[in-house]
């Protein structure tokens, strides 16, 4: 589902049952009426509302209400407090290839019990060179702070954006086995480096590292 920012989603959710007209959006929505049809341009554009009639109703897709709606459900039951969107890049040297490992990363995400996952969309496949690459955009909340370190090192997002909350507080014991997580998963990775690398390689390694 495309993203949208914090006054789209509040239209959105106005939507999901009944299409509405600009005037009855703005009598419902603390937004200047300037601001409002910008809003609906920009959704306009993205291609997740429509318009039609006289007076004009806004609607929101089909597709795009269930993937709301889809949302709404996941979050009323979901009790982890960390809410993020991250991207996940591959790349890969065939195109199969490609296919077959961003299936893997998506089904491998859905069997963590520490993640709830809200929707993942997966980006067509682009040429680049000899290599093809995707990636994936997900949006999931992670249970405690070891769930976190888990996210961030095994799965390596090369983007990540707060959803909610703005300020988050973690226990003191959490926050150890978390830190224990990343310090065992390091020492593993380097020990694995260090069995691959001749002494030349990993001193060049080490030193493009921490430059």
């Amino acid at each position: 589902m495309p993203r949208f920012n914090a006054n789209q989603k509040k239209i959105a959710v106005l939507l999901l049952h009944d299409s509405k007209t600009a005037e009855e959006l703005r009598e419902q929505l603390d937004i200047p009426y300037d601001k409002l049809m910008q809003e609906l341009r920009g959704m306009l554009k993205l291609e997740v509302i429509l318009k039609k009639g006289f007076p004009t109703k806004f609607s929101l897709k089909k597709e795009i209400a269930e993937a709301v709606r889809n949302r709404k459900m996941i979050a009323e039951t979901d009790k982890n407090k960390l809410r993020l969107r991250i991207t996940i890049e591959i790349q890969a040297i065939e195109e199969n290839l490609l296919k077959k490992q961003l299936k893997e990363i998506q089904d491998t995400l859905k069997k963590e019990d520490v993640f709830t996952i809200y929707d993942i969309i997966e980006a067509e496949p682009l040429q680049q060179g000899e290599h093809y690459s995707s990636y994936l955009d997900i949006n999931l909340s992670v249970k405690d702070f070891h769930a976190l370190m888990r996210l961030m090192f095994l799965y390596g997002p090369n983007s990540v954006e707060v959803i909610k909350p703005e300020k988050v507080e973690f226990a003191s014991g959490e926050l150890q086995d978390g830190l224990v997580l990343i310090s065992d998963l390091v020492h593993s990775y380097t020990e694995f480096i260090a069995t691959r690398l001749n002494k030349e390689e990993l001193s060049e390694f080490n030193r493009k590292l921490y430059e």
